[in-house]
């Protein structure tokens, strides 16, 4: 188990800007990570602002609890085999650990929680400015959206850091306030939506 700050500033950037970044930068070399994120049924995480998923990178599975703080969120990690994580996605049980505690302080069943949806992300990591800057192509419920992120150790450089290097690469800067979580949750319920009608 882990626990780290996360702060960090994004900005959604079309698929040509995103191809021009990919371009230059994929000597730092490209990954597939794809993210399962975790509510109930009823969005019991989402009204409490916070967020809950599994990354999977390879054989890597971690779970991430992001809570939110006056600047950036605490992050919660902790490591999963392959087989813990089969276990949750097919039944739905979570290990015993300090998420789990801290969901239960919370008030939160855990037997009520479930992988809502999933993301998809081809990442390209890059140093910058003393952080880490993703260039990134996202893929949910058959959406495509591109995002550069900038973590820092502080909300304002990562936002200055951001624009800069967008800047640099003739890209206007426009900050993007919604997280990968929201944008893949919303556009599950959509298509939840619309195969109801």
């Amino acid at each position: 188990m882990s626990n780290a700050i996360e702060i960090e500033a994004k900005a959604l950037v079309s698929q040509k800007d995103y191809e021009k970044l990919a371009l230059k930068y994929m000597k730092f070399g490209v990954y597939t990570q794809i993210n399962h994120y975790i509510d109930s049924e009823d969005g019991i995480l989402r009204r409490e602002k916070l967020a809950l998923r599994i990354r999977e990178r390879g054989d890597q599975f971690e779970m991430t609890l992001k809570v939110p703080l006056s600047q950036g969120l605490l992050e919660k990690n902790c490591v999963w085999t392959r087989d813990t994580f089969i276990h949750f996605r097919d039944h739905s049980i979570m290990p015993d650990g300090d998420i789990k505690k801290m969901l239960n302080m919370l008030d939160i069943h855990t037997k009520e929680l479930k992988i809502i949806t999933s993301l998809t992300t081809d990442r390209i990591d890059v140093p910058y400015e003393s952080g880490k800057l993703s260039i990134d192509r996202n893929e949910y419920s058959g959406k495509v959206d591109y995002e550069v992120e900038l973590e820092h150790n502080n909300e304002i450089d990562a936002e200055r850091y951001l624009k800069q290097f967008l800047e640099e690469n003739g890209i206007e800067f426009t900050l993007n306030t919604k997280s990968k979580v929201a944008r893949a949750i919303e556009a599950y319920q959509e298509k939840k939506m619309k195969s109801k009608k």
